[in-house]
């Protein structure tokens, strides 16, 4: 006969070998995301392959053939790859180890958004574009899922105390490889001209297939709109960093990294880095002036600023472009051009009003829109015939990163919104439309309950808790909820973030939980 005693500690025994084994898949777990954060972003690589378009078209982006990509392809067979490892691992600590899975109103946000996508997937009128995503993108279903998943697991997990340390190291190299590839571009010295670099870039592409001529790589992620909301948050996450850092001198090193990272927003020339900037400073002053440090944290913050306007003036004076697309967002009159350009006559204002006559008859050739840019950089023209579309599909939407595919090009009245009628329009500028327009209304509904939710938690994490480690998250999130305004998704920026999501939800909702059982442990 088994005395109860022996079962008793066999019993203990059982319990705390799990409490290693869940705690030991936590920390693999927290490796490989930390991969997605600092790892993933870097990955750059020249592929071709053979795309089989949805629709009959001249148009050349949208027409069937050979394409190449050189940003996402490879990213996302890696966020496939690490995403299915991580499954994998936190699958058996649920199953095999007792673990548990937190109980939030978000997981009945994340089961309508993932059903949705897969749906609109189904029902998308371009099956395999919904699925994978355009070919020099890949944004598509399979990698939206990988973000809510990454986003879930991370949620799900209990990290180290020195967490933020890693995930701000990890970040490192992203920041100082962009730094020089954005630099070496903006000044002309590109650095696909090396020859080991093209070498290296094109490793996998066939014998037959080459880089375009006077191809130029000014960083890791597709193109400057990108880079510019993508370094906006990290500026702000290092800034945030020194100024709550401990450490003086880690403190140090790290304002200077933001000032890096904001070098490379203002070299990427794109507005929606410097609106994002602009928009979390006015959070960063309030939380510095109620911080426990404050003299330390304003000393920071000044030289922050003190450090930034000399490289914004020399950064000005060699390409003017980079006053336009930020402080000329509020002050147009820019004082690095000195000369107006002469006064040449455009092809666009050409005179179309001459009347030609056969006959009798007169014939009238039609008056066409005047060439501009509608507000946003030609955004609100493109947003206004996005939703026409949604309008056509609101419940299923069209499957994600199809837009090309049905967005209507060649309009006439595109010469006044986009400048040209001949502008291909391959996606929205904004994140939250692309969603709408990809997945319906209640895929959008799905979606936006998980950003009020933690949007909500990231503000409230930065106004009512002293907490460094969500203080620096919540920032990161909200900046790049901000960018997403005038950004698409890509899997160089989504993983990542969506992944720094999961893992502030999961502090945060850490310390809810220790609040309540102090409070209750008082109470009783």
């Amino acid at each position: 006969m088994v005395s109860k005693y022996y079962l008793s500690n066999h019993s203990l025994s059982d319990e705390e070998e799990d409490i290693h084994s869940r705690k030991n898949i936590d920390n693999w777990i927290f490796r490989l995301l930390l991969l997605i954060i600092g790892f993933l972003p870097l990955i750059i690589g020249a592929h071709a392959t053979e795309v089989i378009s949805p629709k009959l078209t001249t148009i050349n982006l949208v027409t069937s053939g050979m394409k190449g990509d050189t940003f996402t392809f490879y990213k996302m067979l890696f966020l496939i790859a690490v995403t299915t490892i991580i499954v994998i691992l936190f699958l058996s600590k649920i199953f095999f180890m007792n673990g548990t899975i937190k109980a939030t109103k978000m997981n009945y946000f994340l089961i309508t958004i993932l059903l949705f996508i897969i749906v609109s997937t189904l029902f998308s009128p371009s099956k395999t574009i919904a699925l994978w995503g355009q070919f020099n993108r890949s944004d598509g279903g399979i990698s939206y899922i990988c973000y809510l998943v990454l986003f879930f697991v991370a949620m799900n997990l209990e990290f180290p105390k020195k967490a933020l340390n890693y995930i701000m190291y990890s970040l490192y190299p992203l920041i100082l490889i962009n730094f020089i590839l954005i630099t070496m571009n903006f000044y002309g010295k590109d650095a696909l001209q090396y020859n080991i670099v093209e070498k290296l870039m094109t490793i996998f592409l066939p014998s037959e297939a080459s880089l375009n001529e006077g191809s130029t790589l000014m960083g890791t992620l597709n193109q400057w709109n990108y880079m510019s909301g993508m370094f906006a948050i990290m500026t702000v996450m290092f800034l945030t960093w020194s100024l709550f850092d401990k450490n003086l001198v880690r403190s140090i090193i790290n304002m200077i990294i933001s000032v890096f990272s904001l070098s490379i927003m203002l070299m990427s020339l794109s507005t929606s880095g410097f609106l994002t900037v602009l928009q979390i400073s006015l959070i960063i002053i309030y939380i510095v002036i109620r911080s426990d440090n404050r003299k330390k944290s304003l000393v920071l913050l000044l030289s922050f600023f003190i450090l930034s306007l000399p490289i914004f003036h020399v950064l000005a004076k060699e390409n003017p472009r980079v006053w336009n697309e930020s402080i000329g967002f509020i002050i147009k009159d820019n004082p690095y051009i000195h000369e107006q350009a002469s006064t040449k006559t455009s092809y666009y204002k050409i005179d179309l009003t001459n009347k030609a006559f056969a006959a009798e008859n007169s014939f009238e050739l039609p008056k066409l829109p005047a060439s501009g840019l509608a507000p946003g950089s030609g955004r609100l023209y493109i947003w206004e015939k996005t939703f026409n579309l949604i309008q056509e599909r609101p419940l299923l939407g069209y499957g994600l990163d199809t837009l090309m595919y049905h967005f209507p090009h060649y309009n006439i009245d595109a010469r006044a919104g986009m400048r040209t009628e001949h502008t291909i329009v391959d996606k929205p500028h904004n994140m939250y439309i692309g969603v709408l327009y990809g997945t319906g209304i209640v895929g959008l509904i799905g979606f936006m309950g998980l950003i009020v939710i933690t949007a909500f938690s990231a503000l409230k994490g930065l106004f009512k808790t002293r907490n460094h480690t969500i203080s620096v998250l919540s920032i990161g999130w909200l900046a790049f909820l901000i960018q997403a305004m005038f950004n698409d998704s890509l899997p160089g920026t989504s993983a990542p973030m969506w992944t720094l999501a999961g893992i502030m939800m999961a502090i945060i909702l850490t310390q809810k939980e220790q609040l309540k059982e102090s409070t209750d442990g008082r109470n009783n």
